[in-house]
Formats: C-alpha cells, sequence, structure tokens
C-alpha cells in the first residue's frame, strides 16, 4: 500500500516509537497500539506492515531503555540508535522485521536458524527468511539472527538483531506472494548469501534481544492491533449495510429483521468483550510483569485473533450475498480476519498452550 505509506510519511507516523530526543513521536506501547488499530480499521495489510516497521524503532528504543546492558553496551547503542532513528526521521527509510524460518524458531523454541559470523568490521550473514512483509518496499530488514561462534551450539542467547540494507549485495528477494489473505504485504523469500553488515547495523547489543524476549513479553502482541481494527470494521460495515448507507448498495434498509438484529448483537457483544480484552492488555506492557498480565497478554492475543474471523464470518452471514463482492471491503476484511491466529510467534494454538501449562504449573515446576 505504497499512498497510504506516502501519507503516514508525511504524518510522520513513521517516527512514532522514535523517541522526542531523535525527533520522532515517542510514543508509548499502548499509543502504537491504539494508532495501529485505527489503521488497520481502513486497511489491514498497512496496519500489519506499520507493525514491523514501528515494531523495529520501538524495540530498538523505548524497549531497550529497560533492559540491562554494561556501560560500554549502553553508550554503543545509543550511537546506533542515532544512526537507525535519523534514517527514519530525515529519510522516511522503512524497516521491515522478517521473523518466521519455516521452524519452530519463530516461536522461541529453538535458535533462528539464519547465523552471523564475526568478521573484521562487522557480520557475515548466511540463511533464509521467510513471510518477509515488506520485501519489496523496506529499505532495511531488521533481521534476527544466532552467532555463530567456533566449537559451540547455537544457543538462543546469541541472537542478533541487525539491520541489513536492501541493496547489500548477496541479499536477494524471491518467491511469489499469493495468499489467501494480507495481500497487500507482499511477503516474499529473503535469502542471505555471505552478506556482509557493519557493526554500526546492530538495532540491540549482542544477546539482549534474548533478554527482550524473555523479559518483555508484549513485544510479541504487537500483531494483535491490526486484527482489533479489522473486527471493529467488520462490524461498522455490517451496521452501515443494514441501515442502507453503503454507496453503491442501493437504498434498501435491512435493519427491521429480527435475525438481523440478533446477529449484530452478538457482533456488538463479542467485539466490546474484545476490545476491553485488548485495552487492559496494553495497558500492561512493561518489563518483567506479573504472571497475571502476561497470561492476560495471551488470553487477549488468542481473543482478538479468533474473534475478528468470527466477526467477519458473522458480518458476510448478516449482510448477505452483495458483501462478498470484490466492489466492497468485507470480502477483504474477512480474508484478512482469517490470517490472524496462524502468525507466529503467538499463534492462537501457542496462546493455549501456553494459558494451560503457566496457569497450572509455576516457573520450574514438573510433576514426579
Amino acid at each position: 500500500p505504497f499512498e497510504n505509506y506516502k501519507d503516514m510519511k508525511a504524518a510522520g507516523l513513521l517516527a512514532l516509537c522514535v523517541p522526542k530526543a531523535h525527533g520522532g513521536q515517542g510514543a508509548d506501547y499502548a499509543t502504537y497500539a491504539m494508532v495501529s488499530a485505527e489503521i488497520g480499521r481502513w486497511c489491514g495489510a498497512t496496519a500489519l506492515t506499520f507493525n514491523m516497521h514501528v515494531c523495529t524503532m520501538m524495540w530498538s528504543g523505548l524497549l531497550s531503555e529497560d533492559l540491562d546492558m554494561t556501560p560500554e553496551q549502553r553508550d554503543l547503542h545509543r550511537v546506533h540508535q542515532k544512526s537507525h532513528f535519523a534514517r527514519v526521521v530525515n529519510d522516511g527509510a522503512i524497516y521491515a522485521q522478517p521473523f518466521s524460518e519455516g521452524g519452530a524458531s519463530a516461536a522461541g523454541a529453538q535458535p533462528f536458524g539464519t547465523q552471523a559470523v564475526k568478521v573484521e568490521g562487522g557480520w557475515k550473514i548466511n540463511g533464509k527468511k521467510i513471510f518477509a512483509s515488506l520485501s519489496d518496499a523496506a529499505d532495511f530488514f531488521g533481521v534476527l539472527c544466532t552467532e555463530k561462534k567456533p566449537d559451540a551450539e547455537l544457543s538462543r542467547r546469541d541472537t542478533l538483531y541487525l539491520a541489513i540494507p536492501r541493496t547489500a549485495p548477496g541479499l536477494t528477494v524471491e518467491g511469489d506472494w499469493d495468499p489467501l489473505g494480507m495481500r497487500a504485504t507482499v511477503s516474499r523469500n529473503l535469502i542471505f548469501k555471505d552478506v556482509f553488515v557493519p557493526d554500526d547495523a546492530a538495532l540491540m547489543p549482542q544477546g539482549v534481544y534474548f533478554q527482550a524476549a524473555t523479559r518483555w513479553p508484549h513485544m510479541f502482541m504487537t500483531l494483535s492491533p491490526t486484527y482489533m481494527g479489522i473486527a471493529q470494521a467488520a462490524y461498522d460495515f455490517t451496521v452501515a449495510y443494514l441501515r442502507g448507507e453503503i454507496p453503491g448498495t442501493g437504498p434498501v434498509k435491512r435493519r427491521q429483521f429480527a435475525t438481523k438484529q440478533i446477529a449484530v448483537a452478538e457482533m456488538f457483544v463479542k467485539l466490546e468483550q474484545t476490545r476491553n480484552l485488548f485495552l487492559r492488555a496494553i495497558e500492561d506492557a512493561k518489563i518483567d510483569p506479573p504472571k497475571s498480565s502476561r497470561l492476560r497478554a495471551y488470553a487477549a492475543q488468542y481473543t482478538i485473533m479468533e474473534n475478528a474471523q468470527d466477526i467477519a464470518r458473522l458480518a458476510i452471514r448478516t449482510c448477505g450475498g452483495q458483501s462478498m463482492l470484490k466492489s466492497l471491503p468485507l470480502e477483504r476484511l474477512y480474508r484478512d480476519a482469517r490470517c490472524g491466529s496462524l502468525m507466529l510467534p503467538w499463534t492462537a494454538e501457542l496462546c493455549l498452550d501456553r494459558l494451560g501449562r503457566e496457569t497450572l504449573y509455576e516457573a520450574g515446576e514438573k510433576d514426579e
């Protein structure tokens, strides 16, 4: 959605989570979530890719400020931050955040297969990322990879977070993108073959990402605002359609039928349940949250992703045949909503798995 990105750049939204000291708007987590949900109400693909860009800035900025670093790491990180933030504020650069590799690494179960070897002046990277949103539009890819150390097995503790320019020699974008929904994200494959990046490409110091992943769980809930917005949009369309207010569908009102009224009532209940859990969860976001907040984040992610598609399903059924036409937005909302529960690292299944385990077991607790 290039036109949308031009508008967001003009409005300063690309720098939403860049700290004010670096010329950005300095938005906190909850503010980002509310902005993203509103964008998602109009275009899910724009909101989902906006998440990739803004959260790169958030992870390197606001979130990193909470993490433990040595004084030397902190000083060097300040230097690197200045470079990355300036690209966004001054040049309108777009950062993508390719995460998935087709295995368990994106779920946090094993080290990332994309590897980085330390060389003079920087890093040499080899590997592959799939579902790389913004693959045809990003200026930089914020790549999570594992440092390969001599005579040592790969470890999640050695995760690196490096910004790779799309023009870097050895980086290629390949494959088609023809999915059910979120089609405008253009999430193709990235191949890294001996790609060199300098030391100042670091978006976080060595080893700090692992600390973030274990201490700042809400960093993985940032996809959910998109689907909160989609749920709202599906409900809004249904109300307007039944009131005869959608251009091009005729002035006929369909609101007088009891079946329609009951369906809209059910949609409203689901929407309010979803929204209130969403609003509570985004306010919980912080480092080292209590167990109750972490469990609520899993519950919010699951509820938003599942209810967005259910509200869209009810919208299609309630509005009827014309709502399936591609000239109207509801069929796109329906297709986009179907994709949320599949997205790592917190798929709907993984959220339920973690909720079940963590409600019954304390950390480190095992059965005899």
